[in-house]
């Protein structure tokens, strides 16, 4: 069922690439594809025992020489982004086109981004890991250079360059994990269960340097986060859902996946670094948030914040100090928490963000006001996205942040403390977007602003409502998730 879901969007992409269909049927291509794709994960989800380590494994041997094969399955880590993923390339790519020109090619390259995506989450070997790494970049940089607007090629190529520069790190210090093992293996379970570097100290630290800048540059955190904001202003509003909800959970992924469970020992000495840098990422992205006056560039730069605040559990989580495993285990549940509910709710406000530019061309907050009365379901669903994103009780983000937060305390007290300030400009930046757009007075300008549709509303139902679900009812999703996050400590 892996091997279905990741094949599938990749064949159904190459069928619209080089087959001369109509627009309307290559949407409806798109669409089934990547909800077939869902399903099949659906199906692994509903056979999976939480607490079982790696499952619904296949291993077809490709460069045996090197160790190499096509390796799948899932865990408790990668399970819950995996299903996150397929769920927003649905909505993803049922969302109306902003501008129907292409549209056969545009469809294509969603499921080509669907293919190496999926690929990422569900592989256990290194080297196919990389290889969807850097197959996501592709799909990416054609969806914002081909359909963005603004400097779109410009800011196609600032992703591309920044990220494969990232990408290039990760491969030299995979190549350096792998040369010592012996034999030579990528099979991830083997490296976990191996811990290579253990015992190593120079060699070690500067093979987690060049695995941490590489995720952090795709995650992304301050300093490197700069490509960022251009990518989301310029993109299409559904290739910005995917860039932020699924492209930089690769970085948190490969964080825990990679950095944190087989390099347990070097990660833990320089956990309390990498907290730190989660700490700047997560004021950073507040402050300059609140400061922009562009709609997407705000949400983007909350991005840097919320993704901040993923690292800092996962900093947490690998500090290895004895006696609070328990914290360290709910911290880790909080960032894989936080991944998911970001995919969600970021999704939804940038599909919303589209919504926006479909109507007007215009993002910048003061051109809005007062269309409360206009469209009430946009502001509905908005409203719901926005107190999700700034922690309200009874919604995912408030689940994610609160075992965060308990577990950064038992550790690290001082960093959780001035991490909570971050909690307080996020909700200002939140509230005064809803106010500015929603309230006030309204320009004549947009006396015909309409609102939101029914293709629309039914697409950010279904985001919103697992929002929902997941602050009421989290059991569910922690279930998964936990049993992942206690075995990263012990070899997944």
């Amino acid at each position: 069922m892996l091997t279905f879901a990741i094949l599938l969007p990749f064949a159904a992409a190459t069928l619209l690439a080089f087959a001369p269909l109509s627009g309307g049927l290559s949407r409806a291509i798109a669409v089934v594809t990547a909800t077939l794709a869902l399903l099949a994960l659906v199906v692994v989800w509903a056979g999976f025992t939480p607490g079982g380590g790696f499952q619904a494994e296949m291993e077809i041997p490709w460069i045996p020489a090197l160790g190499v094969a096509w390796r799948v399955g899932v865990d408790g880590i990668s399970l819950p982004l995996a299903l996150m993923s397929g769920l927003l390339f649905v909505t993803s790519i049922a969302w109306p086109m902003e501008r129907e020109v292409n549209a056969r090619q545009y469809y294509a390259w969603f499921l080509f981004l669907e293919g190496a995506s999926l690929g990422l989450f569900l592989t256990l070997d290194l080297l196919l890991f990389y290889v969807f790494f850097d197959l996501s970049l592709v799909g990416m940089y054609f969806l914002i250079g081909r359909w963005g607007h603004g400097e779109a090629q410009r800011a196609a190529l600032k992703f591309f360059l920044y990220t494969l520069a990232g990408s290039l790190l990760i491969l030299l210090a995979i190549i350096a994990l792998v040369l010592i093992t012996d034999p030579l293996t990528f099979d991830m379970r083997a490296l976990i269960a191996m811990q290579p570097v253990a015992g190593m100290d120079l060699r070690a630290g500067l093979i987690l340097l060049g695995f941490v800048i590489g995720f952090a540059i795709k995650t992304p955190l301050f300093p490197v986060h700069t490509w960022l904001p251009p990518a989301h202003v310029d993109a299409p509003g559904p290739a910005s859902a995917i860039l932020a909800g699924v492209l930089l959970k690769m970085g948190t992924y490969g964080l825990v996946r990679i950095a944190m469970q087989m390099m347990r020992e070097t990660f833990a000495t320089y956990a309390l670094a990498i907290g730190i840098l989660a700490l700047i990422s997560i004021l950073w992205g507040s402050i300059v948030a609140f400061a922009q006056e562009n709609l997407k560039r705000r949400i983007a730069y909350t991005s840097v914040n919320h993704m901040g605040y993923a690292v800092l559990g996962i900093a947490v989580a690998g500090s290895a100090v004895t006696g609070h495993e328990a914290a360290r285990n709910l911290a880790l549940t909080g960032a894989m928490v936080e991944m998911v509910a970001h995919g969600l709710i970021t999704g939804a406000l940038f599909l919303i963000a589209g919504a926006f530019w479909a109507r007007t061309q215009e993002y910048e907050l003061g051109h809005y006001g007062g269309l409360a009365g206009n469209a009430p379901r946009m502001m509905a669903a908005m409203g719901l996205a926005s107190f999700a994103s700034l922690g309200l009780p009874g919604l995912a983000g408030f689940v994610a942040e609160v075992q965060i937060f308990i577990g950064a305390f038992a550790i690290w007290p001082w960093l959780a403390a001035l991490a909570l300030l971050g909690l307080i400009v996020t909700a200002a930046l939140f509230l005064g977007m809803l106010q500015r757009i929603f309230f006030g007075d309204r320009p004549p300008v947009l006396d015909g602003f309409a609102d939101l549709s029914r293709t629309e509303i039914g697409i950010l139902a279904a985001l919103l409502a697992l929002v929902v679900l997941i602050g009421v009812w989290p059991a569910w999703l922690l279930d998964m998730i936990g049993a992942g996050a206690t075995l990263a400590f012990g070899g997944g």
